[in-house]
């Protein structure tokens, strides 16, 4: 009997369990340990930045991001409607902003264009910042998503930001190792470009520390107050005392030391991702009315989730169920977000193709130990629909 296919599980061939058992012989297991210090370089070195702060989500960063940007309460905040609702609510709620929601382009990410036509056609830019004609409210930043490990068109995103005063946040969850290889940005990584970026290591993504995130920033003043918000704005470790509101957001030792493995894997996990991709492209792009989406010329992308873009003649949910029946794990792109909880009464603009690809994508098997013979047996389930 054919084994199951997982969508995306995590991959543990190296180091993970030895750098555990050396923290737990030594009994360094919560958020006091050399090896969260260990990993935060590790991942700032990996991606260019002078540092790093380790946190226990990549919602948590993503909270963190909103704070020490300055979003107020009462602000607009410009995001995605296609992305997973930690993109947002964090960003938003958390800090009592409110969202505009943004469709998406091609890419799945946010539509530059439909941003650009937000703030020129339906706000007012003052001296002191962009103002929603409708709302009267702030618009104080944008939150650009890297979808599946593909980059957002960040060369536009940062024209936007500037012109229209905005603070720029990359949720780069999906996209740890994705960079572009052309243009001004060239050598630059997801997450590094804005004023503050995110990314997760939850079970799914292309590492995992089981759970986690770490942010980085432009900003040092920001980062470091990052730090300080994460360890409950404790200014003396010895009495006890702090400075303002702060959060239990610190990774633990034992994250780090799965985050300290994974990281030694990270350029081969990719290797591989963009291998069983190229598979399935070869083998399902304009075949029988399938499309696989590309991902973002001038870029090397992590490859993280595949999305295949169903024909009209097939129903998303039927083939999930016939993949199902095949023990082959499979699901939608998200709901949109300004469908759901009370988001309604917010402004959304431009989400025609996020509808359509809320309807037509599926994300298929892309699992780092995916193997070639697995793959295939997608491909050929898939085909015979």
């Amino acid at each position: 009997m054919a084994d199951f296919i997982p969508l995306s599980v995590p991959n543990f061939c190296g180091n993970e369990k030895k750098y555990v058992d050396e923290a737990l012989e030594g009994a360094w297991v919560s958020t006091s340990g050399a090896k969260v210090g260990e990993f935060e370089k590790v991942v700032a070195d990996y991606v260019g930045m002078p540092q790093a702060v380790a946190c226990s989500s990549g919602s948590s960063g993503l909270h963190l991001a909103a704070l020490v940007s300055g979003i107020q309460r009462g602000d607009e905040v410009i995001v995605p409607a296609l992305t997973f609702i930690a993109s947002v609510n964090p960003t938003t709620r958390y800090v009592g902003a409110e969202p505009v929601f943004i469709g998406c382009d091609e890419s799945c990410c946010l539509d530059p264009d439909a941003v650009e036509d937000f703030c020129q056609n339906h706000c007012t830019l003052k001296e002191d910042g962009l103002y929603n004609k409708n709302t009267g409210a702030h618009v104080s930043a944008i939150v650009v998503v890297h979808v599946f490990g593909n980059l957002a068109d960040m060369p536009r995103f940062l024209e936007i930001a500037e012109k229209y005063k905005l603070i720029l946040i990359e949720d780069a969850a999906e996209a740890l190792g994705t960079l572009y290889t052309e243009g001004p940005l060239a050598g630059k990584f997801a997450g590094t470009i804005g004023d503050v970026g995110v990314y997760s290591f939850n079970g799914n993504k292309i590492i995992t520390t089981g759970t986690g995130g770490i942010l980085v920033s432009n900003h040092e003043d920001w980062a470091n107050h990052a730090r300080h918000l994460s360890t409950q704005a404790k200014t003396d470790v010895v009495q006890f005392y702090h400075d303002e509101p702060g959060y239990n957001y610190r990774m633990t030792n034992l994250d780090a030391c799965l985050g300290l493995a994974q990281m030694e894997l990270l350029e081969g996990f990719i290797q591989h991702k963009m291998e069983r991709y190229e598979q399935y492209k070869a083998a399902l792009d304009g075949v029988n009315g399938f499309k696989i989406l590309p991902f973002r010329e001038g870029t090397r992308s992590n490859h993280w989730f595949y999305c295949l873009e169903l024909p009209e003649r097939l129903d998303r949910d039927a083939v999930i169920d016939a993949l199902t029946e095949n023990k082959i794990q499979t699901r939608p792109v998200w709901a949109l977000i300004n469908e759901q909880c009370d988001y309604p009464r917010n402004e959304a603009y431009h989400m025609e193709k996020a509808r359509e690809y809320r309807r037509r994508i599926l994300n298929i098997p892309c699992s780092t130990h995916l193997t070639e013979q697995d793959c295939q047996r997608v491909i050929d389930t898939l085909l015979s629909l």
